[in-house]
């Protein structure tokens, strides 16, 4: 194995400590060219998609990269911002907004805040080569997957340490799992709605939708169905509703196996059937908007309880860049980084410059 070289080191130089915000990603643009190598990067992902790898790549080259680019891009265009793709620009946003407000609680603690996608750009590879380049010795790693799920906050953890397979120098590594039940996200979570239904009126229903899994990920043990059920019940307490008041679902189902039910798609329509005046969808497990909330929830999800027989139908956007989250975020944060946020003694740090240098080092 090739070990990277490391930058040039200087003694005496201060460390400094780093956040680390993942998120899933993105295509560069909302064009059949730039999805296809995204797609073809997320789907090539063993955690994502569990088939028999040679099963798997003969179905994804010879079918899906030839047919679903194009549709992609079409759906992505439908909701890209002028600033580019909404999950970057709001991903990026709160990254500036977590690094001021730390900023202010850290008491100007060497403390560097940055974001990488999953797949695509920025990626995980590069941002930890610029986390080095700004001797990062302690990095904090947070996937912005509330629940923790392999398919999304594992397989996150997995590139930052194939990354870390060739790193001579290893930084300190600590990680979030998740944060499904944690205080302020519930706080912030429920309060979003609140704050929507003051401008907007209540529902008769509130459909809380999270992305959905394979079902036999749930039969080996993995905690996503329990943690998106546990939120749910969680802000639903906190915003005082009975069970018949609130549903929690699952979107986003992918080719023909089953999926953990009930599957968003079957519950509007259901509700419309049912002719359920107005109902509300909120994304709790999305803290920030994209194409699963967008288009597949605000648009293609209107059409399915209208289309059924539904009368009103209302999408409340995700935490975004709500004040309440930031502090929520920031105090999740300043949790997991006890004892690495102390200021650096610049006497010190000369004095081990200059006991270095009586030993001969060059710098």
């Amino acid at each position: 194995m090739t070990y990277t070289t490391e930058p040039s080191y200087t003694h005496g130089t201060p460390e400094q400590t780093a956040v680390l915000l993942i998120n899933l990603g993105t295509p560069d643009a909302p064009t059949a060219e730039a999805v296809r190598p995204y797609l073809k990067e997320f789907l090539s992902d063993p955690r994502v998609v569990e088939i028999p790898r040679l099963l798997w790549w003969l179905i994804l080259n010879g079918i899906i990269l030839n047919v679903r680019p194009k549709k992609s891009a079409a759906k992505y265009a439908s909701v890209w911002m002028h600033e580019g793709s909404p999950l970057k620009v709001y991903t990026e946003q709160q990254t500036r907004l977590i690094q001021q407000h730390l900023q202010t609680r850290t008491d100007g603690a060497p403390l560097v805040v940055e974001y990488a996608m999953r797949y695509g750009n920025p990626s995980v590879s590069s941002v930890l080569k610029k986390l080095k380049a700004q001797n990062c010795q302690r990095i904090l790693l947070l996937p912005l997957y509330p629940q923790y799920a392999a398919s999304s906050s594992a397989t996150a953890f997995d590139a930052v340490y194939k990354e870390l397979l060739t790193t001579r120098n290893m930084p300190a590594l600590r990680s979030v799992k998740h944060f499904h039940d944690d205080a302020g996200y519930i706080r912030a979570s429920a309060q979003n709605i609140r704050d929507y239904w003051a401008q907007h009126g209540r529902p008769d229903k509130l459909v809380m939708s999270f992305h959905g899994v394979p079902q036999y990920t749930l039969e080996k043990g993995d905690p996503y169905h329990c943690e998106c059920l546990k939120s749910g019940r969680l802000i639903a307490e906190a915003l005082g509703l009975s069970q018949e008041q609130y549903i929690v679902s699952f979107q986003s189902r992918f080719g023909k196996a089953e999926w953990i039910k009930p599957y968003t798609t079957a519950t509007l329509a259901e509700l419309g059937k049912q002719s359920v005046k107005r109902v509300d969808v909120v994304c709790p497990g999305f803290v920030a908007d994209c194409l699963e909330t967008l288009e597949e929830i605000a648009q293609e999800g209107k059409e399915d309880f209208l289309h059924a027989g539904g009368s009103e139908y209302h999408y409340i956007p995700c935490l975004n860049t709500r004040a309440d989250w930031i502090q929520a975020l920031g105090d999740l944060l300043l949790e997991n980084l006890q004892g690495w946020l102390e200021k650096p003694d610049l006497a010190q740090l000369e004095q081990s410059r200059l006991r270095a240098l009586a030993l001969n080092s060059t710098r």
